[in-house]
């Protein structure tokens, strides 16, 4: 297809003459067929990428914009580095056929990777939420639906209205599974991101007071997830995966049709899970109703975490995944990114756990690390963020919950600062670092917990 460059141009509406239904009529017309287009394109060039610094061969490059640069004045760059296509849209910077101009380039992302997703309609594709675990979650699903088939899925942290369509533009026709992991902090995200993502089936990891600057109150929080459970629920999805366990998620759910797991004795649950050992290790097992039980060595950190390997196997169960392969997928699940990891770094052992951080989290990381055998233990935990007016009496409960524990506490953010506590303050986290270079410690089991923000992800280099 010979491309001039290609314009999408959006035509002025006139109220005044009430000419608006027919202007959008058209306007809606002309973006599928604009979209269509594109798709050509896109089958010709299947690679995707936002960064002018990482540009595949023959790939495809989407002009982004946000508060600090212009993608449009990197798409020459982008173009000389190897990508075949540019999209744009300054029409100021297309200078030959290889730009395709549109009138804004993230809405074009979004609306090619709906329609990618769209041209798939035999793939199961599981949208994943959650206040927290929705990464491990994700994670987990694929290691045990890769027993059977090829998965795509969201790598790292890519949940948003950016990492959401370049996920989706990942599918290949040999997936069998596509697992979307989708996040917000404020309402009405997942709502747009369900739209853009059609999913059969979806699972709200559980509900909890993150975000709250956003999303206003808990409800807030509760609302927004149960958005996911609304568009399943409004386009006739084939159902969700269910945490019996969780009187918020039963709640939210309702009569939706669900595969529902659970702890032992769950009502309804049609499959039973429980911790068996976690020293430091998650050792679980879990079982159908008059079946055995199948026990699980992991590699995971934190008995909260049974939640997450419980939705692995529900979903594993589901779609035929012999539990002998389940059993190895989640044995072999290795956490990485700073989210339920264990170090040994010869002089101390780390918890890692300072990807995120909220109320809810902290202080299921606290009663996790108060379950570890250790004798000289210490918390380093950094400030929560977005908690609104809620911030300082939700970081005094999480001072007063450490200070209970016995172990030695280091706190660091100026939220920490504010409340009421015994504990070593930092400012943060390179005071944290000058002070392990000026005193270095040994032989401690270390809880590393705290906002991504604060940082606290450079530590372990120093312990």
């Amino acid at each position: 297809m010979s491309v001039n460059p290609l314009y999408i141009n959006n035509m002025y509406v006139d109220l005044r003459f009430n000419i608006w239904a027919f202007h959008w009529i058209f306007v809606i017309l002309r973006t599928i067929m604009n979209i269509t287009q594109l798709y050509e394109l896109y089958k010709k060039h299947p690679v995707v990428t936002t960064d002018s610094r990482r540009c595949p061969r023959d790939s495809m490059f989407f002009a982004l914009k946000g508060e600090t640069f212009d993608g449009n004045q990197y798409a020459a760059k982008a173009l000389q580095e190897g990508c075949a296509v540019a999209v744009v849209d300054n029409p100021a910077v297309a200078l030959d056929s290889r730009y395709v101009v549109v009138p804004y380039v993230l809405e074009t992302l979004q609306q090619l990777a709906h329609y990618h997703r769209e041209q798939m309609p035999g793939k199961m594709i599981i949208q994943v939420t959650g206040t927290n675990g929705k990464t491990t979650t994700k994670e987990l699903l694929a290691a045990v639906l890769s027993q059977i088939g090829p998965v795509q899925w969201t790598q790292g942290n890519l949940n948003n209205h950016i990492g959401v369509p370049l996920t989706l533009l990942t599918l290949q026709d040999d997936d069998g599974f596509g697992i979307i992991e989708t996040g917000a902090n404020h309402p009405g995200e997942i709502a747009f991101l369900s739209d853009i993502v059609d999913p059969d089936m979806g699972i709200i990891t559980n509900v909890g007071r993150a975000h709250l600057e956003g999303f206003g109150s808990f409800e807030g929080v509760k609302k927004t997830k149960a958005e996911l459970y609304d568009y399943i629920r409004e386009h006739g999805k084939i159902g969700i995966f269910l945490n019996a366990s969780d009187v918020n998620l039963v709640e939210m759910a309702g009569t939706l049709p669900a595969v529902r797991y659970g702890q032992t004795g769950t009502p309804g649950a049609e499959v039973w899970g429980e911790v068996v050992e976690c020293n430091p290790f998650v050792k679980f097992r879990y079982r159908q109703e008059h079946t055995g039980w199948h026990v699980v060595q992991t590699r995971l950190i934190g008995a909260y975490n049974i939640h997450n390997l419980m939705a692995a196997v529900a979903v594993g169960m589901q779609f035929g995944v012999p539990f002998s392969l389940i059993n190895e997928a989640l044995a072999n699940y290795q956490p990485t990114n700073n989210r339920s990891e264990f170090r040994d770094t010869g002089r101390n052992k780390l918890v890692i756990d300072a990807y995120n951080a909220n109320p809810t989290s902290m202080a299921a990381a606290l009663d996790n690390f108060s379950q570890i055998r250790a004798e000289r233990k210490l918390m380093i935990l950094g400030d929560m963020r977005e908690l609104g007016q809620d911030s300082q009496s939700e970081h005094q409960k999480v001072v007063d919950k450490a200070q209970e524990s016995g172990a030695e506490v280091w706190l660091v953010g100026k939220n920490f600062a504010d409340t009421e506590n015994h504990c070593r303050l930092f400012p943060d986290v390179e005071a944290v670092k000058e002070e392990l270079k000026a005193h270095p410690i040994e032989g401690r089991t270390i809880l590393i917990k705290g906002s991504n923000g604060t940082k606290l992800f450079l530590l372990p280099e120093s312990l």
